[in-house]
Formats: structure tokens, C-alpha cells, sequence
């Protein structure tokens, strides 16, 4: 026999790919701030150098 009412585990699975979207963005977020911070130093240091040989 089928179950009547409401639909088993809706409501979890919902929550649980909020979740996991959530940890995802985070991720990506993370990622691109290392990448800028990264990007930064380069071009710094390459500036003190371009100024050092000057």
C-alpha cells in the first residue's frame, strides 16, 4: 500500500540541497578571494621590481 498524505522526505531533501549549495558557494567564494589575493601580491611585487631596476 502506497503512504497517503504527504510525500515522504520532501522536506529533508529540500534542506539538505539548500545545504549543499550553500557549502558550494562558499567554496567558490573562497577560491576566487585567494585568487584576487594572489593577483595582488603578483602585481605588487612586479611594481617593486619594475622600481628597484629603475
Amino acid at each position: 500500500m502506497a503512504k497517503t498524505g504527504r510525500d515522504k522526505n520532501t522536506k529533508n531533501k529540500a534542506k539538505h540541497s539548500k545545504l549543499l549549495a550553500q557549502k558550494v558557494c562558499k567554496k567558490k567564494a573562497s577560491v576566487l578571494e585567494r585568487k584576487d589575493r594572489l593577483k595582488a601580491i603578483i602585481k605588487k611585487s612586479k611594481e617593486q621590481t619594475n622600481n628597484d631596476s629603475e
